[in-house]
């Protein structure tokens, strides 16, 4: 009875052990998810305009918004745009430092220039689970 059960355990830890080699962290962006990112960055990249216009009211008023707001809201959405255009046709190839992750710098160290890896949501939809059961 002690023998199976170890035997079990052993081999059961065996099989776990090889599970972060053959699903690592970078398998997550393929050429799919690249499809995917590149086909909404250029269909849902002007959404960029209306979040900057909003980011830049809501940090340095009405006037800078309605002048350096749509001014870097055009440049932003141009930019994705731009990047989805270049990924929607280049997916099946790892062009990017030879790897699928987005073209654009990520936002996480750029707090206020940096992007998303998707266009930014617009309207009353939120990801967050407190407004809505699902």
């Amino acid at each position: 009875m002690k023998t199976p059960l170890t035997t079990a355990l052993v081999l059961g830890f065996a099989i776990s052990s090889f599970a972060d080699i053959q699903d690592p962290p970078a398998n997550d962006h393929g050429p799919t998810r690249k499809l995917g990112r590149g086909l909404s960055n250029l269909v849902f990249g002007i959404a960029e305009l209306p979040a900057t216009i909003a980011k830049v009211n809501e940090r340095e008023g009405n006037a800078a918004a309605a002048g350096y707001g749509v001014v870097r809201g055009l440049g932003r959405s141009g930019a994705r745009i731009g990047s989805g255009l270049f990924e929607f046709l280049t997916f099946p190839f790892p062009t990017h430092h030879h790897t699928y992750y987005p073209l654009l710098r990520s936002d996480i160290p750029y707090i206020h220039a940096g992007y998303q890896e998707f266009p930014p949501e617009l309207g009353n939809e939120s990801k967050y689970p407190y407004v809505r059961m699902y």
